[in-house]
């Protein structure tokens, strides 16, 4: 071989050790690759770390287990509401002395009792009007109407006038000092005349049918009255004139 020709082989040789070399490193990569684990199908693709969530929690097979939904009802807040104040009205006599606001029913020992004829000077005494005052120092109720009677013998109480109440229902209250009236017709005309030489008057407690105290003397302007089964009582007011209008036309 000449000196030309082995000069040319040279550099073909030298040309061709750089290829060889990056062939073999491309081999040893793709080696590499081959023996890496399997079942990395697309996961490295996606970027996925394959490591399961810090706040879900994995469970076999790679499906996150359901969390159970919260069920619990919040209970709304109630406000309390305060109750409305009653202020209740204050009777007579009420205020820092509980205790004194009932006005108690009138008893002997608080009345002057008395009666007079209507007119003065009537020759027929068949019209009294029955007084009582107040002499005590309190307050006290007189209750619908005195049952009077007249005469020692008398069995019954003597019938009152109806619509003779001023304000039903409602006592009639004495002042310290003031009188209460009820007119008294004595005779009505009627049959069965008797001589009484006595009046008596019981006066009711505040519940129906009740009396407060024993019978009360009432001293006569005469000394003797002609009654009859037609007598009649007003209830209690504290207008003489009211009392003897129902009574002076019988």
């Amino acid at each position: 071989m000449s000196t030309s020709a082995r000069r040319t082989t040279r550099t073909h040789t030298r040309n061709l050790r750089p290829y060889a070399v990056g062939a073999a490193v491309a081999v040893v990569l793709l080696a590499s690759t081959a023996c890496g684990p399997d079942g990395d199908d697309g996961a490295g693709r996606t970027g996925g770390s394959g490591r399961p969530s810090a706040t879900t929690p994995a469970t076999p097979g790679g499906t996150a287990s359901p969390q159970p939904e919260d069920t619990t009802t919040s209970e709304p807040e109630v406000t309390p509401t305060a109750k409305p104040r009653v202020t209740k009205p204050n009777l007579p006599g009420s205020g820092s002395d509980a205790g004194t606001t009932a006005i108690a029913t009138c008893t002997q020992e608080q009345l002057a009792v008395s009666s007079e004829l209507e007119p003065p000077d009537s020759k027929e005494h068949r019209h009294l009007l029955l007084t009582v005052q107040n002499v005590s120092d309190k307050k006290c109720n007189l209750h619908r109407y005195p049952h009077v009677r007249l005469g020692a013998d008398s069995q019954a109480d003597t019938p009152v006038i109806k619509h003779t109440d001023p304000d039903p229902g409602k006592p009639v209250t004495l002042d310290p000092g003031r009188e209460g009236y009820a007119a008294l017709l004595v005779s009505g005309g009627h049959r069965d005349e008797y001589e009484a030489t006595s009046i008596t008057l019981t006066l009711q407690g505040a519940e129906t049918g009740t009396h407060a105290g024993s019978p009360i003397d009432v001293p006569l302007p005469v000394a003797k009255l002609h009654a009859d089964d037609g007598q009649l009582v007003t209830y209690w007011t504290t207008a003489p004139g009211f009392a003897l209008r129902a009574i002076m036309s019988k």
